[in-house]
């Protein structure tokens, strides 16, 4: 068996990239880049005036960009910032990131799982030993009945305690699971589909939930969603739909370095951004998530902090390559990169992005040199268009799926207007369909064939770019199409396809980075995607909000957040 991690500080972490070199890329690659292309702005330094025995407590009232809150059975929805609320809180993984560091990418750490190995004669097979002494917020113990009870919740529709709604937010994002199996009470062995080192990048959303809580409600996910019980650091003590969800501390959190710092924290669904911006000036919240950008040296001149920080992030439009779609013809796809000002874009949101040249930041080692340069050349635009027989005269004519907030999508109205003004101008006239985030990042998983696609050619819908997973096999892999994964456009390339798999297999890092190079420059190349921009996170909160460090992540640890008064 070749041992793949303990401790980090304790194993070694060359021999760790050196056999899961997907891993290597998805977590070496991630905690090297972003140090060049970021904005100026720093994040706040939390102050130091008060003492330490006076350090922890109070109330936090967070304002989100969702709608509602988040499902909180152990799989949540609305995007990322389901899992960053309502995930890493009240639950934990085998596998996490260290969110504790502001001046890296947040490297993948262990958590459930204290270490793992993956056999040499079958790669397919991951053994992991599982935490020992770790309970569930109802005193039942965390073991390897646990983690198969999990599983079975996701992936087996037999299983009598399978749960549609939680599968449909895990599957897509852990598509190389096969099967699991315990072997003893502390000990599980998964196993993949195929050969994959990326395995480890998409085990930290799979959470996991009592069993013995959901027998005690009477098999009903129903009502676990409204009284969980997991392991994380937070329990949730209030479920208000639409409203509110309270959460409060684990005294009996098995992680002393992450226990929870506040009394409460409120989640308060507040979708649209001047809205959030106003309960903050109203006193109404203490902090807001994606303040909009014309209104941040207004909070900041206020007394607000004022806090971001660059991240492995894209905003882009996903393409439809079904048969009725124009993004089929690559000229038009590369016209309508060509044809955004992105320095309009930057401008409008008063710097706080990255300009996106392709899916990874341009410093990301594995950017590589692609042939086609994601810049604003409007005359190459109507080049590109005029071959394909279109232009100003003659356009074309692409209808969009875009929300109006959600997790992750910056300002997607005024970003999306503007947009359409830009590629208006070259002959490309966009009409948008404007859905509830949550409709829309579930629509993600129907593919652009679904009546609920309404017939658009694109979706509109962030990602997190910290792992070659995260990044790309989920979106461009031809067996990543729906209901699989997230390739909602059907988009099938035989060259991507075999880089993908070539990369899966390919454990030495040298070999691996040089081909996920190759994998980058490819796609920037025949432009799958509208390479728009990458965030920067910024938020905004009240001067007492303490302890508080942004990581350079799409995920942000709360358990060391307090309130000084």
């Amino acid at each position: 068996m070749l041992p793949v991690s303990r401790t980090w500080a304790a194993i070694g972490r060359r021999r760790f990239i050196k056999f899961a070199s997907g891993i290597g890329v998805g977590v070496a690659l991630s905690v090297t880049t972003l140090s060049a292309c970021q904005p100026g702005t720093d994040v706040a330094d939390t102050p130091g005036d008060v003492p330490a025995e006076d350090a922890g407590g109070g109330t936090v009232r967070i304002g989100m960009t969702a709608s509602d809150i988040p499902l909180t059975g152990g799989a949540p929805n609305s995007g990322f910032e389901g899992v960053r609320f309502t995930g890493m809180t009240i639950y934990d993984a085998l596998v996490t990131w260290d969110l504790s560091v502001e001046d890296e990418p947040a490297p993948l750490v262990p958590q459930l799982a204290t270490d793992w190995s993956v056999d040499e004669d079958d790669p397919r097979v991951w053994t992991f030993n599982l935490r020992q002494g770790v309970t569930f917020h109802d005193g039942s113990d965390f073991n390897a009945d646990a983690v198969i009870f999990n599983f079975e919740k996701i992936f087996d529709e037999d299983a009598p305690h399978y749960d549609a709604r939680q599968s449909a937010q895990v599957v897509a994002r852990l598509p190389a699971y096969e099967s699991i199996r315990k072997v003893d009470d502390y000990t599980v062995e998964i196993t993949t589909q195929e050969p994959t080192s990326l395995l480890i990048n998409q085990l930290p959303f799979m959470f996991f939930s009592s069993p013995a809580h959901y027998e005690a409600l009477g098999e009903d996910w129903s009502a676990f969603e409204e009284d969980p019980s997991g392991t994380g650091p937070f329990m949730l003590d209030e479920l208000v739909p639409r409203e509110r969800a309270v959460l409060v501390p684990n005294p009996n959190y098995w992680d002393e370095n992450r226990m929870a710092q506040a009394d409460r924290i409120e989640l308060i669904p507040i979708p649209e951004g001047t809205t959030r911006s106003n309960a903050l000036l109203a006193g109404e919240v203490d902090w807001i998530e994606a303040p909009p950008a014309d209104t941040l040296a207004m909070l900041e001149g206020r007394g607000f902090t004022i806090t971001s920080n660059g991240y492995p992030h894209l905003w882009p439009w996903q393409f439809s390559f079904l048969d009725d779609s124009p993004w089929t013809d690559k000229r038009i796809r590369q016209a309508a990169n060509l044809a955004v000002n992105r320095d309009e874009i930057e401008a409008l949101l008063g710097g706080n992005m990255v300009q996106a040249k392709g899916i990874l930041l341009p410093d990301d080692p594995a950017f590589g040199d692609p042939e086609f340069e994601v810049r604003y050349d409007p005359d190459a635009a109507l080049e590109l268009l005029e071959e394909a027989g279109y232009g100003p005269d003659n356009p074309v004519e692409v209808t969009m799926l875009i929300s109006a907030s959600g997790s992750g999508q910056m300002q997607p109205l005024p970003m999306n207007e503007l947009i359409q003004q830009q590629l208006a101008a070259v002959g490309i006239d966009v009409n948008y369909e404007v859905l509830v985030w949550e409709t829309l990042f579930d629509n993600w998983r129907q593919g652009a064939d679904s009546p609920d696609s309404r017939g658009a050619h694109g979706t509109n819908i962030t990602f997190a770019t910290h792992d070659p997973f995260a990044a790309m096999v989920r979106f461009i892999y031809s067996e990543s199409a729906p209901p699989n994964s997230l390739n909602w456009g059907y988009y099938s390339n035989p060259e991507v396809d075999a880089l993908i798999e070539e990369l899966q297999l390919a454990f030495d890092p040298e070999e691996n980075l040089a081909v996920y190079q190759r994998l980058h420059e490819t796609l920037v190349e025949d432009a799958p995607f509208l390479f728009v921009a990458h965030d920067v996170g910024p938020r905004a909160m009240r001067s007492e909000v303490q302890g508080f460090v942004q990581a350079k992540s799409w995920f942000q640890d709360i358990t060391p957040v307090w309130m000084s008064n």
